[in-house]
């Protein structure tokens, strides 16, 4: 069933009602157009997506409940799905806030760029551009990330590495260039 897309209140309210509902402690990180309506480079999203890590208890019925509440749609989806995990992605990770025992943060930015790079999508290239001016990746830094996953790629069939380190170049090729 599709539902409303969802701005800076409906998000904030989803971690609210997650926070206060689950039984006990985790960790929520919100991926892509959370992120981005959160920080406010977008106005809103189709997709809550969300990697629970680890899952508080009683998560997933406060997810049932609210999406239904506030209608909204909510995804289990994370970088590390699409690509291999980078080293300390939970390390880079931002601290959002904090609702009963639950801490909520955005995924790591190193890694969310990353992943969009490899998928290419317009609205990709806009977030990444996005990331970049609010100053949470540096081009240097993406590169060197790339090359440390490069070896799992392996693990990952249908990623063509030469082909994702092509679209990594011209990334941030791109990036530095719009500094000029």
């Amino acid at each position: 069933m599709h539902r409303g897309s969802s701005d800076d209140t409906k998000v904030r309210e989803l971690m609210r009602r997650l926070g206060e509902e689950a039984r006990g402690p985790g960790r929520v990180y919100l991926v892509g157009g959370a992120s981005a309506v959160i920080i406010g480079w977008r106005e809103t999203t189709v997709d809550v997506d969300l990697k629970l890590d680890p899952e508080p208890p009683g998560v997933f019925e406060a997810i049932a409940r609210a999406k239904d509440v506030l209608d909204i749609n909510v995804e289990l989806a994370a970088p590390d799905e699409f690509i291999p995990p980078l080293p300390d992605w939970q390390a880079r990770s931002p601290f959002i806030t904090r609702h009963g025992s639950v801490d909520f943060l955005h995924y790591d930015f190193y890694a969310q760029a990353l992943a969009k790079i490899e998928r290419g999508h317009d609205l990709d290239r806009h977030d990444i551009r996005a990331m970049y001016d609010h100053r949470l990746i540096d081009p240097d830094r993406l590169s060197a990330f790339w090359e440390s996953i490069e070896p799992g790629l392996v693990r990952y069939p249908a990623i063509e590495p030469e082909v994702f380190r092509a679209k990594l170049d011209a990334a941030v090729r791109a990036l530095r260039e719009s500094v000029r």
